[in-house]
Protein backbone atom coordinates (compact mmCIF):
# COMPACT_ATOMS: atom_id res chain seq x y z
CA UNK A 1 0.00 0.00 0.00
CA UNK A 2 1.49 3.39 -0.95
CA UNK A 3 1.89 6.35 1.41
CA UNK A 4 -1.08 8.19 -0.07
CA UNK A 5 -3.39 5.24 0.59
CA UNK A 6 -2.13 4.94 4.17
CA UNK A 7 -2.78 8.63 4.79
CA UNK A 8 -6.30 8.31 3.34
CA UNK A 9 -7.05 5.48 5.78
CA UNK A 10 -5.86 7.67 8.64
CA UNK A 11 -8.12 10.49 7.49
CA UNK A 12 -11.09 8.13 7.42
CA UNK A 13 -10.39 7.00 10.98
CA UNK A 14 -10.09 10.62 12.13
CA UNK A 15 -13.48 11.40 10.60
CA UNK A 16 -15.14 8.51 12.40
CA UNK A 17 -13.62 8.89 15.85
CA UNK A 18 -13.10 12.60 16.47
CA UNK A 19 -14.94 15.87 16.01
CA UNK A 20 -12.62 18.33 14.20
CA UNK A 21 -11.79 21.69 15.79
CA UNK A 22 -14.63 24.16 15.19
CA UNK A 23 -14.46 27.57 13.63
CA UNK A 24 -15.17 30.42 16.03
CA UNK A 25 -18.84 31.41 15.99
CA UNK A 26 -20.01 32.52 12.59
CA UNK A 27 -16.73 34.01 11.43
CA UNK A 28 -15.64 32.87 7.95
CA UNK A 29 -12.24 31.74 9.28
CA UNK A 30 -10.45 31.18 12.57
CA UNK A 31 -6.73 31.76 13.14
CA UNK A 32 -6.90 29.78 16.40
CA UNK A 33 -7.40 26.48 14.63
CA UNK A 34 -4.23 26.21 12.59
CA UNK A 35 -5.02 22.66 11.47
CA UNK A 36 -7.82 23.86 9.16
CA UNK A 37 -5.56 24.75 6.19
CA UNK A 38 -3.82 21.37 6.55
CA UNK A 39 -7.18 19.58 6.62
CA UNK A 40 -8.18 21.37 3.43
CA UNK A 41 -4.92 20.40 1.71
CA UNK A 42 -5.45 16.77 2.72
CA UNK A 43 -9.07 16.94 1.51
CA UNK A 44 -8.00 18.33 -1.87
CA UNK A 45 -5.30 15.66 -2.10
CA UNK A 46 -7.85 12.91 -1.40
CA UNK A 47 -10.24 14.37 -3.98
CA UNK A 48 -7.59 14.39 -6.68
CA UNK A 49 -6.64 10.79 -5.91
CA UNK A 50 -10.24 9.56 -6.08
CA UNK A 51 -11.42 11.92 -8.85
CA UNK A 52 -14.54 12.72 -6.80
CA UNK A 53 -14.89 16.53 -6.73
CA UNK A 54 -17.97 16.68 -4.49
CA UNK A 55 -18.12 16.44 -0.73
CA UNK A 56 -20.89 14.40 0.89
CA UNK A 57 -23.35 17.30 0.59
CA UNK A 58 -22.65 17.80 -3.11
CA UNK A 59 -20.40 20.86 -2.96
CA UNK A 60 -17.10 21.17 -4.82
CA UNK A 61 -15.06 22.14 -1.78
CA UNK A 62 -13.73 20.82 1.49
CA UNK A 63 -16.23 20.22 4.30
CA UNK A 64 -14.39 22.78 6.42
CA UNK A 65 -15.19 25.41 3.80
CA UNK A 66 -18.87 24.39 3.64
CA UNK A 67 -21.19 26.07 6.12
CA UNK A 68 -24.30 24.10 7.05
CA UNK A 69 -27.15 25.37 9.19
CA UNK A 70 -28.90 22.46 10.91
CA UNK A 71 -32.51 22.86 12.06
CA UNK A 72 -32.20 21.43 15.58
CA UNK A 73 -35.50 20.50 17.20
CA UNK A 74 -33.94 18.91 20.26
CA UNK A 75 -34.85 15.41 19.10
CA UNK A 76 -32.55 12.54 18.23
CA UNK A 77 -32.90 12.89 14.43
CA UNK A 78 -31.80 16.51 14.08
CA UNK A 79 -29.17 15.99 16.79
CA UNK A 80 -27.58 13.10 14.89
CA UNK A 81 -27.76 15.15 11.69
CA UNK A 82 -25.74 17.92 13.33
CA UNK A 83 -23.32 15.47 14.93
CA UNK A 84 -22.43 13.49 11.81
CA UNK A 85 -21.95 16.66 9.77
CA UNK A 86 -19.74 18.09 12.49
CA UNK A 87 -17.80 14.83 12.59
CA UNK A 88 -17.25 15.00 8.84
CA UNK A 89 -15.62 18.40 9.30
CA UNK A 90 -18.36 20.74 8.11
CA UNK A 91 -18.76 24.26 9.50
CA UNK A 92 -22.01 23.51 11.36
CA UNK A 93 -24.33 26.06 12.96
CA UNK A 94 -27.36 24.86 14.93
CA UNK A 95 -30.59 26.86 15.00
CA UNK A 96 -33.66 26.05 17.07
CA UNK A 97 -36.97 27.82 16.55
CA UNK A 98 -39.05 28.79 19.55
CA UNK A 99 -42.52 28.44 18.11
CA UNK A 100 -44.86 28.27 21.03
CA UNK A 101 -45.16 29.22 24.71
CA UNK A 102 -45.38 25.69 26.03
CA UNK A 103 -46.19 26.37 29.68
CA UNK A 104 -47.05 23.05 31.30
CA UNK A 105 -45.56 21.03 28.41
CA UNK A 106 -41.96 22.00 29.21
CA UNK A 107 -41.08 18.55 30.52
CA UNK A 108 -43.76 16.45 28.82
CA UNK A 109 -42.35 13.31 27.22
CA UNK A 110 -43.31 12.72 23.60
CA UNK A 111 -44.34 16.32 22.98
CA UNK A 112 -43.14 18.02 19.84
CA UNK A 113 -41.32 21.34 20.10
CA UNK A 114 -41.78 21.50 23.88
CA UNK A 115 -39.68 23.87 25.99
CA UNK A 116 -37.48 20.96 27.01
CA UNK A 117 -36.51 20.54 23.36
CA UNK A 118 -34.78 23.91 23.23
CA UNK A 119 -32.71 22.94 26.25
CA UNK A 120 -31.91 19.54 24.72
CA UNK A 121 -30.80 21.14 21.44
CA UNK A 122 -28.46 23.42 23.37
CA UNK A 123 -27.01 20.45 25.28
CA UNK A 124 -26.31 18.61 22.02
CA UNK A 125 -24.73 21.70 20.45
CA UNK A 126 -22.46 22.05 23.47
CA UNK A 127 -21.56 18.35 23.34
CA UNK A 128 -20.47 18.48 19.71
CA UNK A 129 -18.99 21.98 20.08
CA UNK A 130 -20.96 24.00 17.53
CA UNK A 131 -22.57 27.45 17.76
CA UNK A 132 -26.27 27.30 18.62
CA UNK A 133 -28.94 29.96 18.34
CA UNK A 134 -32.58 30.11 19.40
CA UNK A 135 -34.85 32.28 17.25
CA UNK A 136 -38.22 33.52 18.49
CA UNK A 137 -40.79 32.74 15.80
CA UNK A 138 -43.85 32.57 18.04
CA UNK A 139 -45.72 35.40 16.32
CA UNK A 140 -45.06 34.02 12.85
CA UNK A 141 -46.02 30.50 13.93
CA UNK A 142 -49.26 31.65 15.50
CA UNK A 143 -50.29 33.59 12.42
CA UNK A 144 -49.29 31.04 9.78
CA UNK A 145 -49.96 27.75 11.56
CA UNK A 146 -52.14 28.00 14.67
CA UNK A 147 -54.67 30.48 13.27
CA UNK A 148 -54.91 28.48 10.05
CA UNK A 149 -55.40 25.30 12.10
CA UNK A 150 -58.40 26.79 13.90
CA UNK A 151 -60.00 28.19 10.75
CA UNK A 152 -59.51 24.89 8.94
CA UNK A 153 -61.48 22.98 11.59
CA UNK A 154 -64.26 25.56 11.45
CA UNK A 155 -64.47 24.96 7.69
CA UNK A 156 -65.12 21.28 8.38
CA UNK A 157 -61.61 20.20 7.40
CA UNK A 158 -59.03 17.99 9.11
CA UNK A 159 -55.81 20.02 8.93
CA UNK A 160 -52.17 18.92 9.06
CA UNK A 161 -50.39 21.75 10.89
CA UNK A 162 -46.95 20.14 10.60
CA UNK A 163 -47.10 20.55 6.81
CA UNK A 164 -48.07 24.20 7.19
CA UNK A 165 -45.18 24.68 9.60
CA UNK A 166 -42.69 23.20 7.14
CA UNK A 167 -44.24 25.20 4.32
CA UNK A 168 -44.48 28.62 5.93
CA UNK A 169 -41.90 28.67 8.73
CA UNK A 170 -39.14 26.05 8.61
CA UNK A 171 -38.58 25.88 4.87
CA UNK A 172 -39.28 29.56 4.31
CA UNK A 173 -38.19 31.75 7.21
CA UNK A 174 -35.52 29.43 8.61
CA UNK A 175 -34.12 28.78 5.16
CA UNK A 176 -33.88 32.53 4.55
CA UNK A 177 -32.09 32.90 7.89
CA UNK A 178 -29.60 30.21 6.86
CA UNK A 179 -28.89 32.08 3.64
CA UNK A 180 -28.39 35.31 5.57
CA UNK A 181 -25.75 33.53 7.65
CA UNK A 182 -23.88 32.61 4.48
CA UNK A 183 -24.70 28.91 4.74
CA UNK A 184 -24.30 26.73 1.68
CA UNK A 185 -27.32 24.66 2.69
CA UNK A 186 -29.90 23.93 5.38
CA UNK A 187 -29.90 20.37 6.74
CA UNK A 188 -32.75 18.70 8.63
CA UNK A 189 -33.34 15.32 10.25
CA UNK A 190 -36.23 14.32 7.97
CA UNK A 191 -36.32 10.78 6.61
CA UNK A 192 -36.42 11.62 2.92
CA UNK A 193 -33.79 11.35 0.22
CA UNK A 194 -32.58 13.95 -2.23
CA UNK A 195 -30.77 13.39 -5.50
CA UNK A 196 -29.61 15.74 -8.21
CA UNK A 197 -31.46 16.13 -11.48
CA UNK A 198 -30.89 17.95 -14.76
CA UNK A 199 -33.49 20.60 -13.92
CA UNK A 200 -32.96 20.55 -10.16
CA UNK A 201 -32.94 18.20 -7.20
CA UNK A 202 -35.53 15.44 -6.78
CA UNK A 203 -37.08 14.34 -3.50
CA UNK A 204 -37.41 10.60 -2.88
CA UNK A 205 -39.08 8.59 -0.16
CA UNK A 206 -36.87 7.73 2.79
CA UNK A 207 -35.05 4.41 2.51
CA UNK A 208 -36.79 3.29 5.71
CA UNK A 209 -40.39 3.07 4.49
CA UNK A 210 -41.69 2.93 8.06
CA UNK A 211 -40.14 6.36 8.71
CA UNK A 212 -40.61 8.04 5.33
CA UNK A 213 -41.69 11.68 5.84
CA UNK A 214 -42.07 12.78 2.23
CA UNK A 215 -45.86 13.11 2.65
CA UNK A 216 -45.29 15.98 5.07
CA UNK A 217 -42.84 17.73 2.74
CA UNK A 218 -44.96 17.83 -0.43
CA UNK A 219 -45.15 21.64 -0.28
CA UNK A 220 -41.36 22.04 -0.57
CA UNK A 221 -40.63 24.19 -3.62
CA UNK A 222 -37.94 23.40 -6.17
CA UNK A 223 -35.85 26.36 -5.00
CA UNK A 224 -36.07 25.17 -1.39
CA UNK A 225 -35.26 21.58 -2.33
CA UNK A 226 -32.13 22.68 -4.18
CA UNK A 227 -30.90 24.29 -0.95
CA UNK A 228 -31.96 21.56 1.49
CA UNK A 229 -30.05 18.46 2.56
CA UNK A 230 -31.36 15.34 4.36
CA UNK A 231 -28.40 13.32 5.70
CA UNK A 232 -30.59 10.69 7.39
CA UNK A 233 -32.64 9.82 4.31
CA UNK A 234 -30.79 6.59 3.59
CA UNK A 235 -30.72 5.40 7.20
CA UNK A 236 -33.20 3.34 9.24
CA UNK A 237 -34.27 4.85 12.54
CA UNK A 238 -32.46 2.11 14.46
CA UNK A 239 -29.16 3.20 12.91
CA UNK A 240 -29.83 6.81 13.89
CA UNK A 241 -30.40 5.73 17.48
CA UNK A 242 -27.22 3.65 17.39
CA UNK A 243 -25.20 6.61 16.12
CA UNK A 244 -26.60 8.84 18.87
CA UNK A 245 -25.66 6.23 21.45
CA UNK A 246 -22.17 5.68 20.03
CA UNK A 247 -21.47 9.41 20.01
CA UNK A 248 -22.82 9.81 23.53
CA UNK A 249 -25.42 12.41 22.58
CA UNK A 250 -27.58 13.43 25.55
CA UNK A 251 -30.79 12.75 23.59
CA UNK A 252 -29.91 9.21 22.50
CA UNK A 253 -32.81 7.70 24.46
CA UNK A 254 -35.27 10.55 24.03
CA UNK A 255 -38.73 9.40 22.82
CA UNK A 256 -39.94 10.50 19.40
CA UNK A 257 -42.37 13.41 19.32
CA UNK A 258 -45.98 12.33 18.89
CA UNK A 259 -48.17 15.34 19.59
CA UNK A 260 -48.91 18.55 17.73
CA UNK A 261 -46.72 21.02 19.61
CA UNK A 262 -49.49 23.46 20.48
CA UNK A 263 -52.00 20.67 21.29
CA UNK A 264 -49.92 18.69 23.83
CA UNK A 265 -52.89 16.83 25.31
CA UNK A 266 -54.66 16.13 22.01
CA UNK A 267 -57.53 18.46 22.96
CA UNK A 268 -57.61 20.49 19.77
CA UNK A 269 -61.26 21.55 20.26
CA UNK A 270 -60.24 23.58 23.31
CA UNK A 271 -57.58 25.34 21.24
CA UNK A 272 -60.12 26.23 18.55
CA UNK A 273 -62.60 27.44 21.17
CA UNK A 274 -59.94 29.64 22.73
CA UNK A 275 -58.89 31.14 19.40
CA UNK A 276 -62.40 31.50 17.99
CA UNK A 277 -64.73 31.99 20.98
CA UNK A 278 -68.38 31.67 20.05
CA UNK A 279 -67.64 30.17 16.64
CA UNK A 280 -68.47 26.60 17.68
CA UNK A 281 -72.20 25.96 17.45
CA UNK A 282 -74.28 22.83 18.15
CA UNK A 283 -76.35 21.20 15.44
CA UNK A 284 -77.93 18.03 14.11
CA UNK A 285 -76.43 14.65 13.28
CA UNK A 286 -78.25 13.55 10.13
CA UNK A 287 -78.24 10.21 8.31
CA UNK A 288 -77.56 10.27 4.57
CA UNK A 289 -81.17 9.15 4.08
CA UNK A 290 -82.41 12.31 5.84
CA UNK A 291 -83.20 10.95 9.31
CA UNK A 292 -82.15 13.08 12.26
CA UNK A 293 -80.09 10.78 14.49
CA UNK A 294 -79.18 13.16 17.29
CA UNK A 295 -77.34 16.38 18.10
CA UNK A 296 -73.72 17.44 18.44
CA UNK A 297 -71.84 20.23 20.19
CA UNK A 298 -69.80 21.40 17.20
CA UNK A 299 -68.58 20.04 13.87
CA UNK A 300 -64.98 20.55 14.97
CA UNK A 301 -65.35 17.44 17.14
CA UNK A 302 -65.73 15.21 14.07
CA UNK A 303 -63.74 14.16 11.04
CA UNK A 304 -64.71 12.31 7.87
CA UNK A 305 -64.42 8.55 8.38
CA UNK A 306 -64.89 8.74 12.15
CA UNK A 307 -66.83 5.86 13.68
CA UNK A 308 -66.30 6.02 17.43
CA UNK A 309 -67.67 8.70 19.71
CA UNK A 310 -70.67 9.69 17.60
CA UNK A 311 -73.01 9.28 20.54
CA UNK A 312 -76.03 8.21 18.49
CA UNK A 313 -76.28 4.53 19.38
CA UNK A 314 -77.38 1.87 16.92
CA UNK A 315 -78.44 -1.76 16.75
CA UNK A 316 -76.10 -4.14 18.56
CA UNK A 317 -75.63 -7.86 19.01
CA UNK A 318 -75.98 -9.55 22.39
CA UNK A 319 -72.20 -9.24 22.71
CA UNK A 320 -72.38 -5.48 22.19
CA UNK A 321 -71.08 -5.40 18.60
CA UNK A 322 -72.70 -2.88 16.25
CA UNK A 323 -74.84 -4.47 13.52
CA UNK A 324 -74.89 -1.42 11.30
CA UNK A 325 -72.03 0.89 12.32
CA UNK A 326 -72.27 4.48 11.17
CA UNK A 327 -69.45 6.73 10.03
CA UNK A 328 -69.08 10.45 9.48
CA UNK A 329 -69.61 10.82 5.73
CA UNK A 330 -69.27 14.59 5.46
CA UNK A 331 -69.41 17.78 7.49
CA UNK A 332 -71.62 20.74 6.58
CA UNK A 333 -70.31 23.58 8.77
CA UNK A 334 -72.48 26.20 7.09
CA UNK A 335 -75.55 24.27 8.28
CA UNK A 336 -73.88 23.05 11.50
CA UNK A 337 -74.60 19.46 10.41
CA UNK A 338 -72.73 16.20 10.74
CA UNK A 339 -73.85 13.70 8.09
CA UNK A 340 -73.42 10.00 8.89
CA UNK A 341 -74.01 6.78 6.99
CA UNK A 342 -72.78 3.23 6.37
CA UNK A 343 -69.22 2.59 5.28
CA UNK A 344 -70.29 2.27 1.64
CA UNK A 345 -71.31 5.93 1.73
CA UNK A 346 -67.67 6.87 2.34
CA UNK A 347 -66.43 5.49 -0.98
CA UNK A 348 -64.92 8.12 -3.29
CA UNK A 349 -63.15 7.66 -6.61
CA UNK A 350 -62.48 11.30 -7.53
CA UNK A 351 -60.54 13.75 -5.35
CA UNK A 352 -60.31 17.49 -5.98
CA UNK A 353 -57.08 19.21 -4.96
CA UNK A 354 -56.07 22.86 -4.50
CA UNK A 355 -52.80 24.74 -3.91
CA UNK A 356 -50.83 22.15 -5.86
CA UNK A 357 -47.05 22.28 -5.51
CA UNK A 358 -45.49 20.42 -8.43
CA UNK A 359 -41.92 19.10 -8.49
CA UNK A 360 -42.24 16.76 -11.46
CA UNK A 361 -41.94 17.43 -15.20
CA UNK A 362 -44.47 19.77 -16.77
CA UNK A 363 -47.75 17.87 -17.11
CA UNK A 364 -50.49 20.51 -17.13
CA UNK A 365 -53.50 19.28 -19.08
CA UNK A 366 -52.07 15.79 -19.58
CA UNK A 367 -53.50 12.83 -17.59
CA UNK A 368 -50.56 11.40 -15.66
CA UNK A 369 -50.46 7.94 -14.00
CA UNK A 370 -49.29 8.28 -10.40
CA UNK A 371 -49.51 6.69 -6.98
CA UNK A 372 -51.33 8.96 -4.53
CA UNK A 373 -51.36 9.06 -0.73
CA UNK A 374 -54.47 10.61 0.80
CA UNK A 375 -53.43 10.15 4.44
CA UNK A 376 -49.97 9.89 5.92
CA UNK A 377 -50.50 6.41 7.38
CA UNK A 378 -52.17 4.91 4.30
CA UNK A 379 -50.28 3.27 1.44
CA UNK A 380 -50.21 5.01 -1.92
CA UNK A 381 -52.89 3.95 -4.41
CA UNK A 382 -52.84 3.92 -8.23
CA UNK A 383 -54.52 6.95 -9.76
CA UNK A 384 -54.46 9.42 -12.64
CA UNK A 385 -53.92 13.10 -11.92
CA UNK A 386 -54.94 15.91 -14.25
CA UNK A 387 -53.21 19.18 -13.42
CA UNK A 388 -54.97 22.42 -14.28
CA UNK A 389 -53.16 25.67 -14.89
CA UNK A 390 -54.67 27.40 -11.86
CA UNK A 391 -53.02 25.35 -9.11
CA UNK A 392 -55.84 22.82 -8.86
CA UNK A 393 -55.99 19.19 -9.92
CA UNK A 394 -58.44 16.33 -10.39
CA UNK A 395 -57.41 12.88 -9.18
CA UNK A 396 -59.21 9.79 -10.46
CA UNK A 397 -58.58 6.72 -8.30
CA UNK A 398 -58.40 3.23 -9.78
CA UNK A 399 -60.18 1.89 -6.71
CA UNK A 400 -62.51 3.85 -4.40
CA UNK A 401 -60.98 5.09 -1.16
CA UNK A 402 -62.81 5.49 2.14
CA UNK A 403 -62.71 8.47 4.49
CA UNK A 404 -61.19 11.03 2.11
CA UNK A 405 -61.18 14.21 4.19
CA UNK A 406 -60.90 17.85 3.08
CA UNK A 407 -57.90 19.50 4.71
CA UNK A 408 -55.70 16.44 4.36
CA UNK A 409 -53.09 16.22 1.60
CA UNK A 410 -53.05 14.36 -1.70
CA UNK A 411 -49.41 13.55 -2.42
CA UNK A 412 -48.23 12.15 -5.76
CA UNK A 413 -45.41 9.71 -6.51
CA UNK A 414 -43.85 7.86 -9.40
CA UNK A 415 -41.85 5.05 -7.88
CA UNK A 416 -39.95 6.57 -4.97
CA UNK A 417 -39.92 10.06 -6.45
CA UNK A 418 -42.17 12.71 -4.91
CA UNK A 419 -43.87 14.57 -7.76
CA UNK A 420 -45.73 17.04 -5.56
CA UNK A 421 -49.07 17.38 -3.87
CA UNK A 422 -51.82 19.66 -2.71
CA UNK A 423 -54.66 20.09 -0.24
CA UNK A 424 -57.84 18.06 -0.63
CA UNK A 425 -60.67 20.51 -1.26
CA UNK A 426 -63.46 18.04 -1.98
CA UNK A 427 -64.53 14.83 -3.65
CA UNK A 428 -66.64 13.82 -6.62
CA UNK A 429 -67.66 10.71 -8.49
CA UNK A 430 -67.07 9.47 -12.03
CA UNK A 431 -70.56 7.94 -12.03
Amino acid sequence: MDADAVRLDELALDAVHAFPPPKCGLAPSCAQHSRAPRRRRLWNRRQSLYSAPMNSLGFDKAPGDTRVVVAMSGGVDSSVTAAILRQEGYDVVGITLQLYDHGMTVGKKGACCAGQDIYDAKRVADAIDIPHYVLDYESRFRQSVIEDFADSYLRGETPIPCVRCNQTVKFKDLLAQAQDLGADCLATGHYVRREGGVSGAHMLRGADSSRDQSYFLFATTQEQLDYLRFPLGDKPKAETRAIADRLGLPVADKPDSQDICFVPTGGYAAIVQKLRPGAIEPGEIVHVDGRVMGRHQGVINYTVGQRKGLGIGGRKTAEGEELDPLYVVRLEPEKHRVVVGPRTALARDVVLVKEVNWLGPDAVGVPLPVAVKLRSAQPASPATVLLHGDGTARVELEQPQYGVSPGQAAVFYQGDRLLGGGWISGTASRA
